[in-house]
């Protein structure tokens, strides 16, 4: 069984908290000019469907800063862009390397590749999803506030990737939630109600964001229109105003 990286829900509370905790002692050793070579000898792929700076960046230095090696691949780059089956591509590279990071628009391709894959897949953002920067993000949130329990968290914006995380995050380290978004760009509804029923704090979901962040410690904003939404702009812009 591997252990893939496709969405929070799939991990427990304790896993997620280990990794958090272990990222946070990581970060200051790597302060302290400390060398790592915890994955000395190890292989990472980054398929990449969707372009990107900081993703691409964090996974590249972290491998590196722990003694790995990366190969990377666009989209255009590998014989995805040919017609071949996922199947084959996850058979294929994870008979080269340890893990696949990858970072494409539909979660079911990055499910796919998990199916058949016998090394560990990690989920680097797709359009339902994106469960390495929220764990970053709570990071940040513990280095700089304290626990997440004892705080309200406020996400503002578009119900998308990003939120949809939040929203798995909030119901499986239990913390409170709050949302705030437009009519009609709320999380997606089927995320929202299991998390609801799998978490033991409250999830709400405002539309006025001026009720949303009173008292607020932490506030969580992103981007109006995505990758791929570019043609519905002007709309966007329109209903966030």
């Amino acid at each position: 069984m591997n252990n893939h990286l496709l969405a929070l829900k799939d991990l427990s509370g304790e896993q997620l908290r280990s990794l958090i905790d272990r990222a946070i002692v990581l970060k200051a050793e790597t302060a302290r000019k400390i060398r790592h070579q915890q994955l000395a000898g190890r292989r990472v792929s980054l398929l990449f469907n969707k372009p990107s700076t900081r993703t691409r960046v964090s996974f590249e230095a972290a491998m590196y800063g722990l003694g790995g090696q990366v190969i990377f691949m666009s989209s255009k780059e590998s014989q995805l862009s040919r017609g071949e089956p996922l199947k084959d591509t996850a058979r294929v590279l994870a008979r080269y390397v340890d893990a696949i990071v990858v970072r494409t628009y539909g979660q079911q391709v990055l499910e796919e590749l998990a199916r058949y894959s016998t090394v560990p897949v990690i989920n680097a953002l797709t359009d339902l999803y994106h469960p390495c920067q929220i764990l970053s993000d709570i990071m940040t949130v513990i280095e700089n506030k304290g626990a997440p329990a004892k705080l309200k968290i406020v996400w503002l914006g578009d119900g998308n990737n990003m939120a949809n995380s939040w929203v798995e995050a909030a119901s499986v380290l239990g913390f409170p939630l709050t949302l705030a978004c437009p009519a009609g760009y709320e999380p997606d509804p089927a995320i929202l109600e299991a998390s609801r029923r799998r978490g033991s704090a409250p999830i709400t979901l405002l539309h006025d964001p001026e009720e949303a962040v009173a008292d607020a410690d932490v506030i969580n904003v992103d981007v109006w229109t995505s990758m791929g939404q570019e043609e519905e702009q002007k709309k966007r812009l329109q209903a966030f105003q």
